[in-house]
């Protein structure tokens, strides 16, 4: 019998993080894919075992979910080296891109195949057969417009296959992927959970739960206010905008690329620059460490203002409001410019989450809370639904 194992999975538009069982794998993926050739060159093929999995992600992907079924990718950190690197564009939705299902894909096969994972799933040969039960989210925008239900049902009831072609340690393994249960949560109501409740959705934070509250959550094509009230989302005012951080980030690459004439891999390479503890805004050229500042803080600076404005417009109509949380990769990469500009005006009373990690992790958090709980009330039902055997 096939152990169903609980995933919670954000497709985040930097990067993919997940978290698997009981808090027991997590996996952080530059969410960048690019089409490729079944026998990629390597250099070194005899050490390739020797290497880390994460850093040569070699696939074929068979889905009926996906429009380009049987294809091949680099994914993650080896195709940001790719010339042909796919990042998701500003203006799509994520619900219906097969990125978004190639990414996930990737992260559940890369769990399915660990040795941890022998007593969970059956293995014949080099198939391994794995069931999860998935936790995951849609920008708000999405889960208005309905997306949530289609991507769901993209999902269950088919079997997804991730083949592992020239990757270190899973050569030539196969993962057929089944879901037994998918929730798909809208992603303001889970930063609101990952905000008061712990693991077992005990409230943790008495002092927000009966407040009004916004959560500005900016991602990297999108930014979500939801808007908490009396510990619900409210449906109706929440919003969301197609407005992220990833527009900017490749303005700034470009930018770099046409003044210093370097070439950055990635948006991700970009952050880094932003966000980094030291040489912070600098890079090098031709071995001379070298400011970007004023390129950074040109565009940076416009969107902040651009973020700000959404907001000022959000808080007017919810007056109430007794504080703004800002989360999400994208709040941290504005966080400074976001705070100067409230700091100028006469402000309202916002916060930023100062432990980076936490804030990039909290919608994956969240999920992970949401599934585990609904994980764990199937099986209580089901041990109650139990006929009692007589002697």
């Amino acid at each position: 019998m096939t152990n169903s194992r609980i995933a919670a999975v954000d497709v985040g538009n930097d990067s993919l993080k997940a978290i698997f069982g009981k808090i027991d794998h997590e996996i952080n993926l530059p969410n960048v894919i690019a089409r490729d050739i079944e026998d990629r060159p390597v250099i070194g093929i005899e050490e390739l075992d020797s290497k880390n999995p994460l850093d040569g992600i070699h696939i074929r992907v068979h889905s009926p979910a996906l429009k380009e079924n049987n294809a091949i990718y680099r994914v993650g950190n080896l195709a940001t080296k790719s010339d042909n690197a796919s990042e998701l564009d500003p203006g799509s939705s994520k619900s219906e891109e097969d990125q978004t299902l190639v990414m996930l894909f990737t992260a559940l096969a890369l769990d399915a195949v660990r040795e941890d994972n022998v007593a969970d799933f059956k293995k014949s040969g080099n198939v391994v057969d794995a069931s999860y039960m998935l936790g995951t989210g849609l920008p708000l925008r999405e889960v208005k417009e309905g997306k949530d239900s289609g991507y769901r049902s993209k999902l269950m009831g088919s079997v997804h296959q991730v083949e592992f072609l020239i990757t270190p340690k899973y050569q030539g393994l196969k993962v057929n992927i089944k879901f037994d249960e998918v929730k798909v949560y809208p992603e303001g109501f889970a930063a609101f959970i990952n905000l008061v409740m712990d693991n077992q959705l005990n409230i943790i934070n008495k002092d927000l739960i009966d407040k009004r509250i916004l959560i500005q959550d900016i991602g990297g094509l999108s930014t979500d206010i939801a808007v908490i009230k009396d510990r619900n989302v409210d449906d109706d005012k929440a919003q969301g905008f197609n407005l992220g951080v990833s527009e900017s980030l490749e303005a700034i690459r470009e930018e770099i690329r046409s003044k210093h004439g370097i070439e950055l891999d990635s948006r991700r390479d970009v952050v880094e620059i932003i966000t980094r503890k030291n040489n912070r805004n600098h890079i090098m050229v031709k071995g001379s460490r070298t400011s970007v500042h004023d390129i950074t803080d040109r565009i940076l600076l416009d969107l902040a203002k651009k973020q700000y404005r959404l907001l000022r417009n959000v808080w007017q109509k919810n007056s109430q409001t007794e504080i703004c949380y800002f989360v999400g990769g994208g709040s941290i990469v504005l966080k400074d410019y976001i705070k100067t500009l409230n700091n100028n005006l006469d402000g309202f009373n916002i916060d930023f989450f100062e432990d980076e990690k936490e804030s990039i992790w909290m919608m994956a958090n969240a999920y992970y809370k949401l599934i585990a709980d609904f994980s764990r009330r199937l099986n209580k039902d089901k041990q109650e639904k139990k006929p009692v055997k007589s002697n």
